[in-house]
Formats: structure tokens, sequence, C-alpha cells
């Protein structure tokens, strides 16, 4: 077989022993068993939340196996033909086996990265709250621009945007703004672009044409249902009600039904404009404050665990994730991982997957490592 074909046969065989150990493949195996007997138990249905969860967590679990079983089929299968065509001497059926070698690297490399999502909240529906930095006018523009990029990411991959408040800014752009972003792993994709994101352009408010530089910070955070317990007193809540405003068109309500809630302990506000019903939004506000309190508690755990990794870093205001400069070059780079984009308006129109695949894979990287350590 040629180098190229036996590198890909390699590469493939470190992902799928890694996708296996993330598994804990015997226990994986065991699990399922288990799940599908408790299926064709007649009395599941009576408990209905209880079915479901073990539904989903079923089919996560099969769909995750027998993906595993699956790429190593078509591998051998693959490989058999290289061999009989290299037999033959047929060039053209080697070059055939040796792309379908690189689809399922390439297949079982994005398998091997969503594999990392198995933290306690990543399967749940998230929250994306844009907020503007300093700068007035171009700060505020290019949050309402960051905003369109993760709803263009989210509509691309099949997800549920639902938009839940905002602020307008003075001239263009956005003070604020939060929408809900509903699908498989939303959170667990979208947790990392949480950070301070920079943009540096030819500034379309400014007659002089000056090249400017503004920032924006975006936050993420978890969907939270009943089963996760957050408790929170009313005395430490105060309730604000106001006229909605911001994006949602001819739908937005006109009455003074948006709600603002403050936990006053924490200093966390949320608020939503969503419905026209004052009742409905105080629920829904209550729902995000729960998930913002959630969220604050995975990353003092997170904070505690990565406490002695150099590599992990403090997500907050200040601290810059990305710049993406338009003038007077093109270039989107990360500055966590050093992946760089030379599209910006690609990039601006949701094509992030690269960028949340390099984050995650540094994870995969030093398990990895770790993986060719112990087999030496």
């Amino acid at each position: 077989m040629s180098a190229e074909t036996e590198a890909l046969s390699e590469q493939i065989k470190q992902s799928v022993a890694l996708l296996r150990r993330h598994l804990d493949w015997d226990v994986a195996t065991t699990r399922l068993a288990e799940l599908n007997h408790r299926v064709e138990d007649p009395d599941l249905w009576n408990d209905a939340d209880a079915a479901q969860k073990l539904m989903r967590e079923r089919t996560t679990l099969a769909n995750q196996i027998e993906g595993v079983q699956q790429i190593e089929a078509e591998v051998e299968g693959t490989l058999e033909l290289v061999e009989l065509a290299e037999m033959e001497g047929d060039d053209s059926l080697v070059q055939d086996a040796v792309q379908t070698l690189r689809t399922i690297a390439e297949d079982v490399r994005k398998r091997e990265i969503e594999s990392l999502l198995s933290g306690e909240a990543d399967s749940n529906d998230c929250y994306v709250e844009v907020n503007a930095g300093a700068g007035g006018t171009e700060a505020q523009d290019w949050a309402e621009m960051l905003l369109r990029m993760y709803t263009r990411w989210a509509e691309q991959h099949g997800y549920k945007v639902t938009f839940i408040e905002g602020s307008e800014g003075e001239q263009a752009g956005i003070k604020s703004a939060t929408i809900q972003v509903s699908g498989p792993n939303a959170y667990g994709w979208l947790k990392t672009e949480a950070g301070v994101h920079r943009l540096v352009r030819i500034s379309p408010f400014d007659a002089a044409a000056r090249r400017q530089t503004s920032f924006a910070s975006v936050w993420v955070y978890p969907v939270v249902d009943d089963s996760i317990e957050i408790d929170i007193n009313d005395s430490d809540l105060r309730v604000d009600t106001f006229r909605a405003s911001g994006a949602g068109g001819q739908h937005v309500n006109k009455t003074d039904s948006a709600i603002r809630i403050t936990h006053i302990p924490t200093g966390i506000v949320v608020a939503c404009q969503t419905d026209r019903s004052q009742h409905r939004n105080r629920a829904k506000a209550m729902e995000m404050l729960r998930a913002r309190m959630y969220e604050a508690e995975l990353q003092k755990r997170e904070a505690a665990a990565a406490q002695t990794e150099a590599s992990k870093t403090d997500i907050g205001w200040g601290h810059q994730i990305r710049s993406y400069v338009l003038a007077p070059y093109q270039l989107v780079k990360d500055l966590r991982t050093g992946v760089e984009k030379g599209n910006p308006g690609a990039v601006l129109d949701g094509a992030l997957d690269d960028f949340m695949s390099a984050s995650l894979a540094q994870s995969v990287g030093a398990t990895r490592s770790e993986a060719s350590a112990s087999a030496q």
C-alpha cells in the first residue's frame, strides 16, 4: 500500500481508538443493552418525562456505538479494495479507494471532536447574549453583526433560533440582545464562543473613512430543565417592567409587558420581551435567571478543575478570543487556537465550525498525547 494509504489507515485507527476510549466501550455497550431491555417494559411510559430522558440516552448511545462500528467496517472493506486494486494494477480504483479513506478520516475526526461534548449541560439548548462594548455606534453595529453571525450559524445547522430580548442602538446596531438556540449539543458547541470579539475595519459611520477598532462580548449559558434545582429567593429579586424594543418587527409587543429581573446578591440581570403577556415574559425571565445561575456554577466547577492547566484562559470582558480584521487586510484569527481564515465575509455569514472544532480539538490533542504515551 502507498504511504498515504498507510498514513490514513493509521490516523483513522488512532481516532477510532480514542472514540472507544471516550465512550468507555465495554461500559457503553452494556448500558445500551440495559436500555434496550428497559424500552421493552410496558410500564415505561407511565412516567413520560423519565421515558423521554431514557429514549434520548438510548438514541445517543446507539448512534455513537453504531457510528464506530460502521467506520471500522468501512475502513476494513476499503483497505481490502485497495489491496485488490493494487494487485490488479487498477490505479483509478486505488485513487477512488484512497479518496474514500480521506472522507472516512474527516468523518471520524468530526466524531472525535463531538465525543468531547459530554459535559453536564453540553447537550442542552442555550442562550446567546451579545453586548456592545464601549465605542457607541461602532460597537453597537459590531454587536448586531455578531448576533447575525450566530443566527446564521444556527440556521445552517438546523437549529431553531428564538429572539428573547434586545435593546437597539441610538443610530444603528444593538446595545444588547439575547437569542435562544435550540438543537442537539447547542450549548456544547456555542460555549466555545463566549468571550470578547474584536473588529478592525474602515468605519462606515466616519466621513473621513478612518480605521476603527470595536469590541463586543458574547455570553453563552445553557437552558436548564426542572430536574436541576436552583434555589432563588423572591426577596433577592428586583423586577422591573418596560416597553419592548429592538428586533421583532410587527410582532414585538408595544405595551409595558417586557420584564427585567435583577438577582441582587450576584448582580445577574436577565430580560425578556418575546411575548405580549407580562406573566409569560416573567416566567421566561425566571427560566433564564436559573440558567445564568446554573452556568455560573458550571464555570466555578470548571475553573476549580482546570486551575493547574496553563492553557485554560479566563472568559470575561477585556479578554479577546478572536480578532476580525476587514482592513487593511482580510483575516479572522482565533487567539486561543491560532486558527486563521482569510475570508471574513464567510465567517460573518456563519462559517464558524473550524473555530469551534479547534477549540474542542485542543482537548482531543491532549487525549491523543495521553493515548500515544500509554501505547509506548
